[in-house]
């Protein structure tokens, strides 16, 4: 039987405040453990929660972003369970009311994911496992998330990807999370279950918790859709558990039965009130709202006729973005400053934390400038990059230029180098007089080569085509 691969995403967002949720502690990535915490973070008996409202500022950015309904009112839960990080052995949470609900986001192949839900709540701490010794660190403790929960509208692992590649743009534009994986500052719980094709109804779904990298999210979810499909093909079937994912095996692993909102007993947080927000506040964070990736893309394509592909990975970093736009700005040559960033410049960014936190040691100006004398012929691609390079090991931009221009080839070189290329490599000629056009690709390579990347490459294909033009 050929069965349907249905997923849903839960992600968990922790938001870049100063401060954490419920107390006056710091929120900072790597610090010793167990030193930014107080006795409201690890849950000592007569402490009083008090609401951090940047928190609500972010998440509720996060879900007019997200195209969500704002509640004008909402409240905390308590969500009980014990586990050796969660000090106080309940988190508080949104449940029946969260802050934002029923939004969407479009994904690049134009599949819409319902978002159900967006919610406020904190951060449990974190386990250090030790060989025999389990250490617990309550620096993250307290520290502010939003969950923002889809319907179960995947039907491909690449669309999730999609999806969180998506997500982590937006979030970074609003400047309210890194979205680090690596670091923990996005996570994700993948529900997936399989049903027969053409049903209608949800088969039973498994979780799989805390994935921290896409290419695992992959992996894990493969092999949980051949796990189920084998399961029920034989006759099984499928428990409703939550389960983790063994990077070194490259399976699923059972953890436990998967809980029932009941489990949890949840009611209403009774130290914290309700949480209002008035029209005033509302329209004065959607004025805050930035032009986010899917809006610039359009741009770029519409009013500058980049590719799709190239601008989803120009306007997926904040930065490059920024820079990008500058550089246009300073050529107006969208398109080349565009291959020049994806190419040139991108190798020279060694992982994806150079591109978030993109710096160029080259103004946009001076970018600008090198493009439009490689636009105007007064310098080959060849020699352009050599400036780039110049540039970006902290030579002038005088200095960069002095000698390049000098070393262009000029109008009776490039005379001489087309002959030479055409007495070298004969059976090329005849082959273009012979009808295969494509072999004048092989003498504007020689006339290339024997220039040292020097000649203009439009200038070299223009002076073969007329010298293969007068000799049919």
């Amino acid at each position: 039987m050929e069965y349907e691969l249905i997923l849903g995403l839960e992600t968990h967002v922790e938001l870049s405040t100063h401060t954490k949720i419920f107390c006056g502690c710091p929120v900072r990535f790597g610090r010793e453990p167990n030193t930014d915490c107080c006795p409201v973070c690890v849950g000592m008996p007569g402490t009083l929660p008090m609401l951090n409202r940047e928190a609500v500022h972010d998440a509720a950015l996060a879900g007019m972003a997200l195209q969500c309904r704002i509640n004008p009112v909402s409240r905390m839960s308590r969500k009980h369970y014990f586990y050796p990080d969660l000090a106080k052995a309940y988190q508080i949470t949104q449940q029946e009311i969260p802050l934002c609900e029923h939004g969407a986001l479009q994904l690049s192949d134009g599949h819409n994911i319902r978002i159900r839900r967006i919610h406020m709540e904190e951060d449990a701490g974190k386990l250090i496992h030790t060989g025999s010794e389990i250490l617990v660190d309550y620096n993250r403790a307290g520290v502010p998330l939003i969950e923002i929960v889809t319907e179960p509208d995947f039907r491909t692992p690449r669309q999730a990807v999609d999806y969180l590649e998506q997500l982590q743009a937006i979030m970074r534009y609003l400047g309210i999370s890194d979205c680090k994986m690596q670091e923990g500052s996005l996570r994700v719980d993948v529900n997936v279950s399989v049903r027969p094709k053409g049903w209608k109804s949800l088969g039973v779904r498994t979780e799989i918790k805390n994935m921290n990298s896409m290419a695992f999210l992959v992996k894990a979810v493969e092999f949980e859709y051949q796990r189920q499909t084998a399961l029920l093909n034989q006759g099984g079937v499928v428990n409703r558990e939550t389960r983790r994912y063994d990077q070194r095996k490259g399976e699923t692993l059972p953890m436990r039965q998967k809980e029932a909102d009941n489990d949890y007993r949840y009611f209403e947080e009774p130290d914290i009130p309700h949480i209002a927000i008035t029209q005033e506040e509302l329209d004065a964070w959607r004025r805050e709202l930035p032009e986010l990736p899917a809006q610039k893309r359009r741009r770029y394509q519409i009013d500058w006729g980049i590719s799709p592909q190239d601008a989803y990975s120009l306007t997926k970093y904040p930065a490059v973005a920024a820079y990008f736009e500058k550089v246009c700005q300073a050529s107006g040559l969208p398109n080349r400053a565009a291959k020049w960033m994806l190419s040139e410049i991108f190798a020279f960014l060694p992982d994806e934390d150079a591109k978030q936190n993109f710096a160029l040691a080259v103004t946009p100006q001076k970018f600008g400038s090198l493009l439009l004398l490689e636009e105007q012929g007064e310098l080959t691609h060849a020699m352009a990059k050599d400036v780039m390079a110049d540039l970006l090991a902290g030579t002038s931009f005088n200095q960069a230029l002095l000698g390049r221009r000098g070393n262009i080839v000029t109008e009776d070189d490039l005379e001489t180098l087309c002959s030479q290329a055409l007495e070298e490599f004969p059976g090329a000629v005849q082959d273009y007089l012979k009808g295969k056009k494509q072999a004048a690709k092989v003498l504007v390579g020689a006339v290339m080569r024997a220039s040292g990347g020097r000649a203009d490459p439009r200038q070299a294909q223009q002076r073969i085509a007329q010298r293969l033009q007068e000799l049919e």
